[in-house]
Formats: structure tokens, sequence, C-alpha cells
């Protein structure tokens, strides 16, 4: 006997942050903005009402600057009280421009004291939280121009729809990133889950599978008791085959898992299982019934189906509904037997198998008859009604 595989584990998949560059950008585009302010207070300091105030608002959006930089390259700064703050502080700072300028720039509708600077905010809300929050952040920074301006003006107006759609615009593309970055990081996951398990076929194929051939093989040509041990080695035979061959099980990130791979697995020498060649996708808590139903059913079947009697599972999508069947060519149910068991206080089928049907909002349809075999046929909408018995 060759050694078994070696012990392994799957490496953890690792991706480049896809929502980095954007925070880069609006770093870098905080301090670009920063000194064409710093360049609009020299031009204009002859102007301003109160020069003393316009450079105290600077010095205060260098330090913020300065902060926010600082935070945004920095993943353990990017958080929702730091971008909220930002759009408070940017709206404070943009509303002083009601003291700083006089009201000749206000007529004139010269910049105000932020400028440009008060456009990374909703830039930087729209980067942590999406669309929505960033339209949010850009709506808020535009009331505080137009309270400033003291007038809702044309110009108020068009800065809002350019702050609001930046927002949209960047929120859009962070939340697209990140989706992407998931579907990426489920690929590799399940590239690296594939090639481990092409690993471990091979190896089990050269140790494992090979041994429990060969007293498959011998024992059937020993006959008497050692036939029953090369039958039992080749039920684990086709049960190994089957678990390797079955694709991982795992769970979406929408909450929704393959119900193929979970049956799969449930193939031996008695029972074949047929499923579709692509995914079916089913909430988690529908997988984990229904797998649990059809071992229940296969269960049954190796307790009263008789010996010798072999199984069916067949998984078919049709769309809006899924549709597991289990039959077996046994011994059939007597007519009556069922409600005997129910009086008799013995409630595994009607609770195990016809109860989770009816959580998941499912039909079920019992066909059977003696000497006839058993067919059990599972119908479950793709979104499940719960509490319907």
């Amino acid at each position: 006997m060759g050694p078994g595989p070696a012990p392994s584990r799957i490496p953890a998949v690792r991706t480049a942050d896809a929502i980095k560059p954007l925070w880069t950008s609006a770093a870098i585009l905080r301090v670009v903005t920063f000194f064409f302010a710093v360049a609009a207070v020299v031009v204009h300091r002859h102007e301003y009402a109160r020069l003393w105030l316009a450079w105290t608002a600077l010095g205060v959006m260098a330090l913020w600057t300065v902060f926010t930089v600082i935070a945004y390259l920095r993943r353990a700064g990017r958080r929702a009280w730091v971008v909220w703050s930002d759009v408070v502080v940017t709206s404070v700072l943009l509303y002083t421009s009601v003291w700083i300028l006089s009201h000749q720039q206000m007529v004139d509708i010269d910049p105000l004291i932020t400028t440009v600077w008060a456009s990374v905010p909703p830039i930087a809300v729209a980067v942590l939280s999406g669309q929505i929050a960033g339209v949010t952040a850009g709506l808020v920074v535009a009331l505080a121009t137009g309270f400033a301006r003291g007038a809702f003006t044309t110009d108020v107006v068009r800065d809002a729809v350019l702050l609001m759609g930046s927002g949209f615009v960047v929120g859009l593309a962070a939340v697209t990133a990140r989706r992407s970055q998931e579907r990426m990081a489920r690929a590799l996951r399940a590239e690296a889950a594939t090639a481990e398990r092409e690993r471990l076929a091979r190896s089990i194929h050269d140790s494992v599978l090979q041994v429990l051939a060969r007293v498959r093989k011998r024992g059937n040509e020993l006959g008497g008791e050692a036939a029953e041990l090369a039958e039992l080695a080749g039920e684990q035979e086709e049960a190994l085959r089957a678990l390797v061959a079955a694709a991982p099980p795992e769970t979406a990130a929408d909450g929704t898992a393959d119900l193929r791979p979970r049956l799969q697995v449930m193939a031996t020498a008695s029972v074949q299982v047929s499923v579709p060649a692509t995914a079916v996708q089913l909430p988690e808590a529908a997988v984990t019934e229904l797998t649990a139903l059809v071992s229940e059913a296969l269960l049954n079947v190796a307790r009263h189906a008789g010996d010798g009697a072999h199984a069916w599972v067949l998984l078919e999508d049709l769309g809006d509904e899924v549709v597991v069947s289990v039959r077996d060519d046994g011994a059939g149910i007597p007519a009556g037997r069922l409600e005997q068991a129910a009086s008799a206080g013995r409630m595994s089928v009607a609770r195990s198998i016809r109860g989770r049907v009816a959580d998941l909002g499912g039909t079920i349809i019992l066909e059977s008859e003696p000497g006839a075999g058993t067919e059990w046929e599972v119908r479950v909408p793709r979104e499940p009604k719960r509490g319907k018995r």
C-alpha cells in the first residue's frame, strides 16, 4: 500500500484592494485643490473683508488636508466617521466665507474660501459607501454653498449638480469595483480548490482507490466472507470517487449556494446522483434543507427498501423552481403505512421530509406501491415562502 495523500490546505487567496486607487486619487485631489485654494487666497488677499480670518481658515484647511490625506492613504483610516467629518468640516469652513469675503466679492461671485477644495468630501464618502451616500454628501456641501452665497443661484445649482454627480459616478465605480473584486476572489478560490481537489484525486487514485480496487477484485475471486468485504470495498470506492469528483461547496456573496455538490457526495455503489452541468444556486437555508431532505430519504431507502435496493437522485433546474426526485427499486410503502407510523408517534417521514418542504414553500408528491419502489418528487420555488404548512 502506498502512502496516503499528504495533508494540505487550500492556500489563502489574496487579491489587490480594488478601491485603493480611488482613495489614492481622492488624497491627491485633496492636496491639489488645497494648493489651488492657497493660490486663490493670495490672488484675492487685498479684497477680503477679514484677511486674518482667511489665513486662519486656510491654516485649518492645511491641517485638515494633512489629516485626511493620511487617513485616506491608510486602510485603518477609511472610516465612516472620518469621511462624514470631512463633509462637516468642509461645510463649516465653506460657510466662513460669509465673514471673509466682502460684499462686492459676493456680488461678483468670487470663489469662496474653500474653492474646489470642497469637492473632495463627496468623493471620499462615495468611495466608502457607494453612490447614494456620495450624492447625499454632495447635496450637503451644495446646501452649505447656497447658504454661504445667500441664495441658490444658477451657479450654486450648477455646483450642486457637479458635486452630486461626482458622488454618484465615483460611488458607482467603487461599488462596481468591489463586486468585481468579490467575483474575482470567488473565482480564484474555486480555481485553488479545483487544483487542490485534482491533486488529492491523483494521490487518492495512486493509493486508496487502487487498494480498494484490489480488495474488491481479490474478494470477489475468493468468495464467501471475502466477497462481502469486496462489496463494502466497492461501495467505499464509489463513494470516494464521488466525493473527489464533486465540486467544493461554497456560499456566494449573495447568500446563495450551489446545490449540486451537496447531492453529488451522496453517490455510492447503490445510489446514483444526476445533476445539471451548470450551478443550481439557491438560498443557503434552502440548500441545507434540501440536502437534509435527500439524506433522510436515502436513509429510509437503506432502512426499509430491502437488501440490494438501488436509489436514484435527480436534480432539475426549471428556472423559477427546482425539482429534486429520489426514487428506489425497493419493496415500496404499503398503503396506510405512513398514517400508521404517524398515529404511533413515529413522525420521521412527516417531520423530516414533508415538514422541510412545507417550510420552503414547496410541494411534495409521493408515489409508491408494494414491490414497485418509492419515488419522492419535491418542487421548491426559487424564492421560498416560509411558514406555509
